[in-house]
């Protein structure tokens, strides 16, 4: 009797604990968390990467065709600088003067020279004439059997010698010429000229200092036409053409919008980056833009 109940005490009490762990019923409403809101797809952005897009914006920078620095074509002192930046020249204009003192002496050397030889290569023709004569009057002498064929021969031989004095004289004048003209060469080389009608953008040398051959003078640069140079992925190969207009502006002047011209398409895909090469000539006024300037293209992306 006692041990049952032992038992019977024993099963109340695992039926209280296994009462114990059971939970309670939990409101999904209350407790759960909201639902997140659904994610509205957004319309994706044109890329310059993409055929299949309707505009495409490409940046290249501004450039000219007639952009140079003008280097010392020989050593020399600058003597002179008539022109500064920012001046307007135009082509031809004497921008700068080296010391031409040496070279002009030297000059009137070789003209001196010249002359020189060209009368020494007059009395080598007249002597010819003379000698010319004399072999005519022995053949008049033979005829008449006054002479001797020894001094008809005589005649004749210096008359033909005397032709190739002139030759060499002739020679020697020519050298003469030439050695003239390289030094009227040098001549010029002391004059620094503008080469285009454009703008003294910028100088690299001031007056008095010696300059070496090669030394960069003058930063020289036409303000027109501007050229627009830029690079398209292979996928835009075969949809630029000379003649197409596209559109341009630039970061600097949003508001100004300007129209280009397709002035040459390479014909060719760079294999190391895939890409080729755009030149866009720009038409109309010119406004802000300027070159050096960075600018953006826009074209219309057929498909």
């Amino acid at each position: 009797m006692r041990k049952e109940w032992i038992l019977v005490g024993l099963g109340a009490a695992f039926l209280a604990i296994g009462c114990g762990d059971e939970k309670g019923p939990v409101s999904g409403v209350a407790n759960a968390a909201a639902p997140a809101a659904p994610v509205q797809p957004q319309p994706a952005t044109p890329k310059a990467t993409e055929p299949g897009n309707a505009s495409l914006s490409v940046s290249g920078p501004i450039i000219v065709e007639h952009q140079v620095d003008l280097t010392a074509q020989r050593d020399g002192i600058l003597e002179k600088i008539y022109f500064d930046a920012p001046a307007r020249v135009r082509a031809g204009t004497l921008l700068a003067q080296l010391d031409d003192r040496q070279i002009k002496s030297n000059l009137e050397a070789a003209r001196a020279k010249t002359r020189s030889i060209a009368a020494d290569l007059k009395n080598w023709q007249a002597e010819a004439e003379v000698l010319k004569s004399d072999y005519v009057r022995q053949q008049h002498l033979m005829e008449l059997g006054l002479t001797s064929q020894e001094q008809l021969e005589h005649a004749k031989y210096k008359a033909e010698s005397d032709q190739w004095d002139i030759l060499r004289v002739t020679e020697t004048l020519n050298t003469a010429k030439e050695e003239e003209h390289s030094l009227e060469l040098e001549l010029e080389k002391t004059k620094v000229t503008a080469p285009f009608n454009g703008l003294i953008a910028r100088r690299y040398v001031r007056e008095g200092q010696n300059v070496p051959k090669g030394e960069r003078l003058f930063w020289v640069t036409a303000e027109a036409p501007l050229l627009v140079r830029f690079t398209l992925p292979e996928k835009f190969f075969g949809k630029m053409r000379n003649g197409q207009t596209v559109e341009v502006n630039c970061a600097d002047a949003p508001a100004e919008k300007h129209l280009a011209k397709v002035k040459q398409v390479s014909p060719v895909v760079d294999p190391s980056s895939g890409t080729f090469e755009v030149l866009v000539e720009l038409m109309g006024d010119r406004g802000s833009l300027r070159p050096g300037m960075t600018a953006l293209a826009h074209l219309e992306n057929s498909h």
